[in-house]
């Protein structure tokens, strides 16, 4: 291969690598935001972490379809997104975090879109997201 191609395949693979990675050490501490509405319950029963029931269980959230806890009421922006066949990744609820209202409005691109999060995790949504997919 010529440094012709090689150069801007190498630049192309490195716009397309996915942003550096979280903290699951940092992520644990920072979960402590969520667990006043979050939990994370494994399917055997064990609380890995103690949290409230006003948000779903987030025990497997990484890779699991949007809005698919079974027994959880989700708001009908977040089943649309999931109507997409959206899943979770670290980054997509790390951005989701940021602003879920506005995460949800870009996914299925309706402007009224509406969350039933209202908290907003103004920084540590990838370390929180890489903890989530920790403790898988």
């Amino acid at each position: 291969m010529t440094k012709r191609f090689l150069i801007p395949l190498l630049c192309g693979l490195a716009l397309a690598s996915p942003a550096v990675a979280g903290d699951p050490a940092a992520g644990e501490a920072g979960f402590n935001k969520c667990k006043a509405c979050h939990s994370i319950i494994a399917p055997d029963g064990t609380d890995i972490v103690k949290g409230g029931k006003t948000g779903p269980n987030l025990y497997g959230v990484i890779g699991r379809p949007v809005a698919s806890e079974p027994g959880y009421e989700y708001g009908e922006s977040i089943l649309a997104a999931g109507a997409t066949g959206a899943v979770w990744d670290e980054a997509s609820l790390a951005v989701y975090a940021s602003d879920p209202s506005a995460w949800l409005k870009e996914k299925t691109g309706d402007a009224g879109a509406k969350s039933k999060m209202s908290f907003k995790l103004a920084k540590g949504g990838e370390d929180i997201a890489a903890y989530l997919a920790s403790v898988q």
